[in-house]
Formats: structure tokens, C-alpha cells, sequence
């Protein structure tokens, strides 16, 4: 009798301690916004989700990682991009990562920058990986429909992602953000769709003719096209056409290089006399330059992502 009350003691011992190893699963998450972070290295970094009303959770569902601008982060990018009322729309769910740096001033290493300012730059490509290893585990992601998209230096970052994570980025729709890094070597085709005003004054749409700062070297806009129409694959002519009405206020045309290898495109939309701005939404402030609000980026780029899953 003593023996087996020994040995009963042993295992419940041993269960207790693997109980304590074993981490809990996280709880999946419902339809609604969600607070959520994870660990690099030592560096807590957060993310937010909106998971669309209409969320199955057990279908698999595309997601929109989708990317602020400098001096920002993932709390901003909500109302900049008004992305949730597309979310719910389309039934996609979309993530708005926060870069690194102090409050809600935050960046994305996306590369170009010079100096000491390029000096100590947070491994972010590895941390969207790890944000989809844990995605992954809260809702039931469809891995061929991840799509990446981005503001400034967000359009910057989602250039990088294109070139560095390319078997887990399906395409990208930059916005107002040309490729920083020096090369780009993805592993697969990476369709792009691309906004960009004329007249934007922060991210010009020509960087020869503009006088940039000393501590970050950009590609212009044409410069970031050719280099993907070339990585791509793409026919160098492309199809133009005008998507605004004659009588809107802001003329916006699209170039789109098609005839890629495995189907892919590297669209161009161009917004005439546009800043730098998010078409579809008003500007928070004015020095940015004026938007377009006869077009809507959040539609074009839903619609282009829909026709590019992975192959």
C-alpha cells in the first residue's frame, strides 16, 4: 500500500511539473479588434487584428498585413487607411504591425537608411515571419493569400518583404513608398501594385530631381517599377489607361505590366497633382498634399490581391 501511494505520488508530481513546461494554447480570436504581442529577443513588439464580422473560423482566411508610415504606428494606420470597413467587406483579416522606436513615433528598417542612422535597425523582416508563425495559431490563415501592403516608409518595408520573404508574401500594394534596399533577390514572383502622387513632396515621385536626405538613399518611383518589371518577368510594354471620370477633379491613370512568369503583374497607379497621401482617404494634415477621393486604393489593391494568390 505504501509503495503505491509513493508511486501515485510521483506522477502526480510529474504531471504538475509538465503542466507548469507546457505552455497554454492561446484562445482564438472572435470577430473584433485585438491588442496582441510577441518577444524578439528581449524587445516586446505589438501588433493589433481586426478580424472581419462575417469570420468563419473554419475556413481559411486571407490576410492584409498592412504597414504604417514614419512617425507612426499600428493604432494610427487604423484610421489612415480605413482598412477595417474593406476588412468587413471582403471578409479578409487585416494586421497593423507597429514598428520600432519611442511611443507611437515608430519605423520599419526597410533599409536606405546612411549612418549611424543605419546603425542597430530591428530585424523586421523577421519579425512579421514570426508574427505569422503566430497569427497562425489565433485564426485560420489561408498561406497562399498573405499580402502585405504599406504607407511611406511602410511602402518601403513591404518592398523588402517582397524581396526577403517572398515565399510567404503573396503580393504587395505599396503606397507612397518606393524600395529602399540596395538589392532585391526574392525566391518567386512577387506581384505589385503601386500608388504614388506627382506632386508628392515627401517621397517624391522622382528622387534625381529632388534634393533627398543625406542619411537615406531611395530608388524613384520608375526606378522601383523597372526593378520589379525585370524581376518579375514582366512585358516591358505596358497596357495604360485612365480610371478617373473626365470631369473628376484629380486625373488618375494605371500602367500595368503584365505577361510575368507564373501570371504576375507590377501595376503603377498614378495619382495627378496627388501628395503624399492614401487615396480614398482624406489627408490628416495639409502640408502632406492633396488625395485622391475619386479612386479608392483599399478597393484597386483588394481586387488586385484577389487575383494574385500564391502559386
Amino acid at each position: 500500500m505504501q509503495k503505491l501511494l509513493i508511486v501515485l505520488l510521483i506522477g502526480l508530481l510529474a504531471s504538475s511539473a509538465l503542466a507548469q513546461d507546457t505552455p497554454l494554447l492561446p484562445d482564438p480570436l472572435s470577430p473584433g479588434d485585438h491588442s496582441l504581442s510577441l518577444t524578439m529577443g528581449e524587445q516586446k513588439r505589438s501588433y493589433l487584428v481586426h478580424v472581419p464580422k462575417d469570420y468563419d473560423p473554419k475556413k481559411p482566411s486571407p490576410v492584409v498585413i498592412t504597414l504604417h508610415g514614419l512617425a507612426m504606428d499600428g493604432s494610427m494606420m487604423v484610421w489612415f487607411s480605413g482598412l477595417n470597413k474593406k476588412s468587413d467587406e471582403a471578409g479578409f483579416i487585416v494586421v497593423y504591425p507597429s514598428g520600432t522606436g519611442l511611443g507611437p513615433f515608430c519605423s520599419w528598417n526597410a533599409g536606405g537608411f546612411r549612418r549611424k542612422m543605419a546603425e542597430g535597425g530591428a530585424d523586421d523582416v523577421a519579425f512579421i515571419g514570426k508574427l505569422l508563425d503566430e497569427l497562425s495559431t489565433l485564426v485560420k490563415v489561408d498561406e497562399k493569400r498573405v499580402y502585405a501592403c504599406g504607407m511611406s516608409n511602410g511602402g518601403m518595408m513591404c518592398y523588402r518583404l517582397a524581396a526577403e520573404l517572398s515565399d510567404r508574401i503573396a503580393a504587395i500594394a505599396p503606397v507612397a513608398g518606393t524600395i529602399a534596399i540596395d538589392d532585391s533577390k526574392p525566391k518567386r514572383p512577387v506581384p505589385v501594385m503601386h500608388f504614388h502622387g506627382s506632386k508628392d513632396n515627401i517621397v517624391p515621385f522622382e528622387m534625381k530631381k529632388s534634393k533627398s536626405p543625406s542619411f537615406i538613399k531611395l530608388k524613384g518611383v520608375e526606378d522601383s517599377i523597372q526593378t520589379w518589371v525585370k524581376l518579375n518577368g514582366c512585358d516591358e510594354t505596358p497596357i495604360f489607361e485612365t480610371i478617373s471620370k473626365d470631369d473628376d477633379e484629380m486625373k488618375v491613370t494605371r500602367k500595368t505590366y503584365g505577361g510575368g512568369r507564373d501570371k504576375a503583374e507590377v501595376v503603377l497607379v498614378v495619382i495627378e497633382e496627388g501628395g503624399h497621401t492614401w487615396p480614398g482617404r482624406q489627408p490628416p494634415v495639409g502640408f502632406i498634399g492633396k488625395s485622391a477621393m475619386n479612386v479608392s486604393a483599399n478597393d484597386l489593391m483588394w481586387e488586385f490581391f484577389q487575383k494574385h494568390p500564391m502559386k
